[in-house]
């Protein structure tokens, strides 16, 4: 993980180091799943899963360093060399898409497997160069269902989509509308839903027939889909619901982009300050119902802690990292009738 920035600071001749929050979150995110996994009594039992963690600061020398380490069992000086087999069975990490590269490249041959939490370079989807990459930030949607609403924006937009999905070789399970007030149209598709295989649905729809979806859904207990929004619906915060929530947590889409309304913010927080303290932060009459302030009013002290929400981008996708791994390894470990002769090898390209 990138937990330090490393950087010289020529003209004094010394390295400064500051802490990278977010990959030192990251680390302990992994670190967190891993005691997690190793106090569970169903995944993994009576097997311990250890670790060591690298700081790469965000060097590639520094990554290559700390790759050879991992393959080798140790600190390598410049004077050894690998003394066989490595004696690790899997690397989390890197967070960067340069970096990962390089690290897939040191432990391609070794078939040491890579999971990435956020690299998202195309180039890494390469299965014969990187046989043994896996990572959580990529989609990799090519399997989808498909729902719009029977009007002129749902058809033209379903329309556009088919298009682009042929030419990117997206598959389609189905491609179903209905209007608002079809009622009986739109329990069949909901039903088309429910038996399809597809877990990813695109959903065209305007904010009143999505509205009608979601209680069908959640009336039919249908959860475990990925949404994919438009602009029409995605940001409706009237559609979240405690019942809605359980089918559409975690949908992705695109809205329309903000505009910065200059003076805005301004106004904003002269309303939050005008209602938070009695007074006001001009001097002279600016209410006769109001004092001038003293000099200790503080906004920051009213303002509850909350988390960046970019910060946390990444955080599941380590926890889903480690517990990818965990998962492989506890089905290797109990693999016996159903996986044939240990000596039978899947080609890497063909691992997912």
């Amino acid at each position: 993980f990138f937990t330090h920035f490393c950087f010289s600071i020529t003209f004094i001749q010394r390295r400064k180091t500051l802490v990278n929050l977010r990959d030192f979150r990251l680390a302990q995110i992994m670190i967190f799943a891993i005691e997690e996994i190793n106090r569970s009594d169903s995944l993994l039992p009576n097997v311990s899963i250890g670790y060591r963690i690298y700081d790469s600061c965000g060097s590639r020398l520094s990554s290559m360093s700390a790759t050879m380490a991992l393959m080798n069992g140790h600190d390598i000086a410049a004077e050894e060399r690998c003394d066989g087999q490595s004696p690790i069975h899997a690397i989390i990490g890197e967070t960067e898409s340069s970096t990962t590269v390089i690290l897939s490249r040191t432990t391609g041959p070794f078939k040491v497997p890579v999971i990435s939490p956020s690299a998202t370079c195309e180039c890494l989807s390469n299965r014969k160069h990187y046989t043994s990459f896996f990572r959580t930030i990529h989609f990799g949607w090519s399997w989808v269902g498909a729902v719009n609403s029977d009007n002129d924006y749902g058809n033209n937009g379903m329309t556009i989509f088919l298009t682009a999905a042929q030419e990117e070789k997206i598959c389609v399970e189905y491609s179903v509308k209905f209007y608002r007030t079809e009622t009986e149209k739109l329990k069949k598709v909901v039903d088309t839903i429910k038996k399809g295989t597809a877990k990813v649905i695109v959903a065209f729809l305007s904010h009143f027939e999505m509205g009608n979806l979601l209680d069908e859904l959640s009336i039919e207990n249908i959860t475990d889909l990925q949404v994919i929004g438009v602009e029409a619906w995605i940001t409706a915060k009237s559609l979240i619901t405690p019942s809605s929530f359980r089918v559409l947590g975690g949908a992705l889409g695109f809205a329309v982009r903000k505009i910065n309304i200059e003076g805005f913010a301004d106004y904003i927080i002269n309303e939050f300050w005008d209602t938070a303290f009695p007074c006001s932060q001009m001097e002279g009459n600016y209410s006769q119902f109001s004092l001038n302030c003293n000099g200790f009013q503080d906004l920051f002290a009213l303002k509850k802690y909350k988390e960046d929400v970019l910060e946390q981008s990444y955080s599941s996708n380590v926890y889903k990292a480690v517990y990818a791994l965990a998962h492989s390894l506890h089905i290797i470990l109990n693999c016996k009738e159903k996986c044939g002769s240990e000596n039978v090898t899947v080609p890497l390209h063909k691992v997912k």
